[in-house]
Order: structure tokens, then C-alpha cells, then sequence
């Protein structure tokens, strides 16, 4: 059946997501233009803003959208390993291998999607920090339960401890986007576990 005249072709909503995803991933939320999101996206202006709203919106979805997908091995880690320690070097090792994943930008969208921005991109450093500061909280918890099990000193500085893991991986991501390899970025995952207290 031919399509109606004068009728947008319709879009795989989805896969549209993925690549304005990769879009902010790999230019940052201000530098990243409408123009070229549609272009990646394979879609006119007028389609995006009535499938994702603005920017901003888009945005939006797209950060929940790797949450979901490309970033959900942080989450998963720390929720299945056992103890605290297993579950923050899982974190490490596993970004070491993410990071540097040719398959995608590297890095972490979520640590540098909004490094440099103007007043008007403060909203959306505030909701990227936001995600930063619930990974760290998530490391200080399982650092916490180990404590708490006995597996650590009961006078481990914990909260320095996830700051410093949090450090570490926030570091990764921009050591990968410099060029380093997985290899030497699981060395520094090496070098932090032994930071962790015995």
C-alpha cells in the first residue's frame, strides 16, 4: 500500500533514541546541535519535536535510556556480588572494558556529557551530578556492608573510600577517551583494589 501524500514516514522510535543517545555521548549536551541529531537520527525537525518533545526532553530520555542499556553494568554489579569489595571491583573492571568499547563513544555519557556548559545547561549538569552523587552513595553503602559484616576495620573511612572509587572511575572515563586501552585501565583497576582495607 503506498503512503498517504504529505505524510511523515514513520521512525523506529527506539533505534531514533539510540542515536541521538550516541549524538550526546560523543559531542556533550550543549555542542551537540538539533541539526545534527536529526541528521543522525534520520529525521526532520518537525518529527523529533513531536516524538521527543525538544532537546532537553530528548536529552532526557537519552541519559535514561543509557541508565537502562550501555551504563547498567554499574548497577547490576554492585546489586549481585556478594560482598563490597567484589561488587566495586566488578565496577572497575567491567568499566575498564566498557569504556574502551569501540562499539560506542567511549567513556561514560553520564560523567562527560556535561563537563563545560553554559547557564543555560545548568538543568542538565544538575541531573548528571545527581547520577554521580547516587553511584557514589551506591559504593558507600556496599563499602558500609562490608563494615558492618566484619569483612573491614569497623573504623574504615567510608565515605572517603567511595569518593575515592568514585574518583577512580571518573578518571577512567576520561583516560579512555584520551586513548587508553581496556588493559590500562584495568591496571588502575588493579592498583585501586588494593586501597581497599584487608
Amino acid at each position: 500500500m503506498s503512503r498517504t501524500p504529505g505524510r511523515p514516514r514513520a521512525f523506529d522510535r527506539d533505534a531514533a533514541l539510540e542515536k541521538a543517545l550516541r549524538e550526546f555521548w560523543r559531542h556533550g549536551y550543549e555542542a551537540t546541535s538539533i541539526a545534527g541529531l536529526t541528521a543522525a537520527m534520520g529525521i526532520r525537525p518537525p518529527s523529533l519535536y513531536a516524538a521527543f518533545g525538544d532537546k532537553r526532553k530528548l536529552f532526557g530520555e537519552a541519559v535514561e535510556r543509557y541508565q537502562q542499556t550501555h551504563g547498567a553494568f554499574t548497577t547490576r554489579a554492585l546489586a549481585e556480588e556478594p560482598t563490597g569489595r567484589q561488587a566495586i571491583e566488578r565496577v572497575l573492571r567491567e568499566a575498564a572494558v566498557n569504556y574502551c568499547d569501540p562499539e560506542h563513544p567511549p567513556g561514560c555519557l553520564i560523567i562527560t556529557a556535561a563537563i563545560n556548559h553554559g547557564p543555560e545547561a545548568e538543568e542538565v549538569e544538575e541531573e548528571l551530578r545527581a547520577h554521580r552523587l547516587a553511584a557514589k552513595r551506591a559504593f558507600a553503602e556496599r563499602i558500609e556492608s562490608d563494615v558492618k559484616a566484619g569483612r573491614i576495620p569497623a573504623d574504615t573511612d567510608v565515605e572517603g573510600l567511595a569518593t575515592f572509587y568514585a574518583a577512580t572511575v571518573q578518571g577512567m572515563s576520561r583516560q579512555s577517551q584520551d586513548g587508553a586501552t581496556a588493559e590500562e585501565l584495568d591496571r588502575v583497576a588493579t592498583l585501586a583494589m588494593q586501597v581497599y582495607p584487608a
